[in-house]
C-alpha cells in the first residue's frame, strides 16, 4: 500500500484526502507544522486556486496520520522526510486545485445547506445520533481551527466529490463483453515445476570464506546504543470515575471505531483510563527527568539496544538518533510508562567476523547457487521439452482452472496471468521461487456467458476509470500548471 501511495500520488486526492474525517477518527497528532510564512500566505497557485499554509498543514497532517496507521504508530518525521511527505502533501493539493478549477469552469458548487448537512452527518460531531454544536466547537478549539477555515476545506472536498461523481463513466456492454471474451480463451498445458527445494547445494568454509571476503561490508553489526533508562510508570496513577468522565467529555471525538461511530464512555473506558493516566503521570515524569539529569537519582536500568529496537518507541528512537553521548532526553511515552533516557555511548556498526556472519553468508550463497542451478536445469528442460515426461492439464481459463500441482491456487493463477499475456507456445514462467517449464498443447475459445460478463463488469469499469483518470490529469496538468512560491516542497 505504501508503494502504491507513493507511485500514484496524483490520485491521492481521490482516494485518501478527506482531512476532517482523518482528524476526527485518528486525532490530530501534532507532528510537523511547516511554516513558510504567515498563516494567510500562499505556498503556491494553480489556475485561480491558491494553496494556503493552513490547508497545506492540514493535508500534511492527514497524510502523516494515514502513514502512521499503516506503520502501526511507528511512523516519525525521519520516515516522513525519507518518503518526501512534504512533496506528497503539496502535490495532492495541486491535484485538488486542478479539479476545483475544472469544477468552477463547469459551475459545480456546494450550497451552504449541503455543507451543513454534511457537517451534521459526521459521527465524531454527534451525541446520541444528533449533531452537537458543543462537540463541534470543542473540536475546533482543541485544534486551533476557525470554523470558516475548517468548513472551507470541507466545501472543497465535497465539490471534488461532486465533480468526480459527474465524471464517472462506466463500461458499456460491448466493452464488458470484449473483456469477458479475453477471459474465455482456454488452453491445455503440458508442464513441469522446478523448485529451489529440489536443488541440492552443499557449502563448506572453503566455499563460504572467499564469498564473505568479497562482501564483508554487507555483513555489519547494527548500530547500538548504551542507555541508562529511568522509567516512570503510570499504572499506579489514580483514575477516579468522575475525572475519567470529564476527560472523556473533552476528548470524546478521538474515541471512534472502525465504522466511524463514536464510542460511548463505557465502550471507550479502558482507552480513556490509559490516556488519562498517561496525561496525569507526565508531571511526575518531568520531575523525575530533572532529578535524573542533575544526577540526584539513578537509572532504573542500563542496557545496550540495537537501533530501533521495539523495546522503545519510534518517537524516542528519533530523539536518540539526534542525541550525542551524555545527553539526557526528556521523557517519552513507551507503552504505559514514560522513559527518560541518558545516552551513554554510541556503538557504531562494524564488520562481522566470519564466524559471526557465517550463517548469513551461507544463506545468501546457498540461495544464489540454487538459483543458478534452477536456471540451468530449467533451460535444459525447455530445450528437451518435447521428449520430457510432463503433466498435462485439463482446459484452463482465467476463471476456470484446477491447481497445477505442486502449485497452489494463487500460484496457478499467477502462472495463468502470465501465460495468457504471452504469445509463446512454450517457455519458462517464474511463479514465486519456482519455475514452470511449459508448452501449450491445445487452445480454444469458450462461449462467453452472461454470468462471466457480469463478473468482469467491475474490472471493466476499473480499467475504463484508470484510463480516463490518466488522460484527465494529463489534460489538467497542461491547462492548470502549478506555481510554487516556496522551496523545499
Amino acid at each position: 500500500m505504501i508503494s502504491w501511495m507513493q507511485k500514484h500520488n496524483k490520485y491521492l486526492i481521490i482516494t485518501i484526502w478527506v482531512a476532517t474525517i482523518a482528524f476526527i477518527g485518528a486525532g490530530f497528532v501534532g507532528w510537523g507544522s511547516y511554516q513558510y510564512g504567515s498563516k494567510a500566505s500562499a505556498l503556491g497557485k494553480v489556475g485561480d486556486i491558491e494553496i494556503t499554509q493552513e490547508k497545506f498543514d492540514m493535508t500534511y497532517q492527514n497524510l502523516y496520520n494515514q502513514y502512521n496507521d499503516m506503520f502501526k504508530g511507528k511512523f516519525d518525521e525521519a520516515k516522513a522526510k525519507e518518503m518526501g511527505l512534504l512533496k506528497q502533501a503539496f502535490d495532492s493539493l495541486v491535484t485538488q486545485a486542478q479539479l476545483l478549477n475544472l469544477a468552477k469552469r463547469y459551475g459545480i458548487v456546494v450550497s451552504d445547506k449541503e455543507l451543513g448537512e454534511y457537517v451534521a452527518s459526521i459521527k465524531g460531531f454527534q451525541e446520541n445520533g444528533e449533531f452537537s454544536k458543543v462537540i463541534y466547537k470543542t473540536y475546533l478549539q482543541s485544534r486551533g481551527l476557525k470554523a470558516k477555515t475548517f468548513e472551507s476545506v470541507l466545501r472543497d472536498e465535497l465539490t471534488v466529490q461532486k465533480l468526480i461523481a459527474l465524471l464517472e463513466s462506466k463500461a458499456v456492454p460491448f466493452e464488458t463483453d470484449i473483456l469477458a471474451s479475453a477471459l474465455s480463451i482456454a488452453d491445455k498445458v503440458a508442464y513441469t515445476v522446478i523448485r529451489p527445494a529440489d536443488m541440492e547445494v552443499k557449502l563448506d568454509d572453503a566455499a563460504l570464506k572467499p564469498f564473505w571476503e568479497q562482501s564483508k561490508s554487507s555483513y555489519m553489526t547494527p548500530r547500538s546504543y548504551e542507555l541508562e533508562i529511568l522509567w516512570t510508570d503510570s499504572a499506579q496513577t489514580k483514575a477516579e470515575e468522575k475525572a475519567l468522565r470529564e476527560f472523556y467529555d473533552k476528548n470524546s471525538y478521538t474515541y471512534v471505531g472502525a465504522d466511524g461511530k463514536q464510542f460511548t464512555f463505557e465502550q471507550a473506558k479502558a482507552l480513556v483510563t490509559q490516556d488519562y493516566k498517561i496525561k496525569q503521570t507526565k508531571k511526575e515524569a518531568l520531575k523525575a527527568y530533572v532529578t535524573f539529569k542533575k544526577g540526584e537519582s539513578k537509572a532504573t536500568e542500563s542496557k545496550v539496544l540495537p537501533e530501533n529496537s521495539p523495546e522503545l518507541s519510534g518517537a524516542l528512537w528519533s530523539e536518540i538518533a539526534k542525541a550525542k553521548a551524555g545527553d539526557t532526553l526528556k521523557p517519552k511515552v513507551v507503552g504505559m510508562k514514560y522513559a527518560t533516557v541518558r545516552l551513554v555511548r554510541i556503538i557504531e556498526p562494524k564488520e562481522k567476523s566470519f564466524e559471526e556472519a557465517r550463517s548469513e553468508v551461507e544463506k545468501v550463497l546457498t540461495a544464489q547457487k540454487k538459483n543458478e542451478l534452477l536456471e540451468a536445469r530449467s533451460s535444459e528442460m525447455l530445450k528437451n521439452i518435447d521428449k520430457a515426461n510432463l503433466t498435462t492439464t485439463d482446459w484452463m481459463t482465467m476463471s476456470k482452472f484446477d491447481n497445477m500441482a505442486p502449485l497452489g491456487q494463487q500460484e496457478t493463477l499467477q502462472f495463468l496471468q502470465k501465460l495468457f499475456t504471452s504469445s509463446a507456445k512454450k517457455g519458462m514462467i517464474t511463479v514465486s521461487d519456482n519455475v514452470v517449464v511449459y508448452k501449450v498443447t491445445e487452445q480454444k475459445m469458450d462461449q462467453v456467458d452472461s454470468n462471466l460478463s457480469k463478473k468482469v463488469e467491475g474490472n471493466a469499469n476499473q480499467i475504463k476509470r484508470s484510463v480516463f483518470e490518466a488522460n484527465l490529469f494529463k489534460t489538467l496538468n497542461k491547462q492548470y500548471p502549478a506555481q510554487k512560491y516556496v522551496k523545499g516542497i
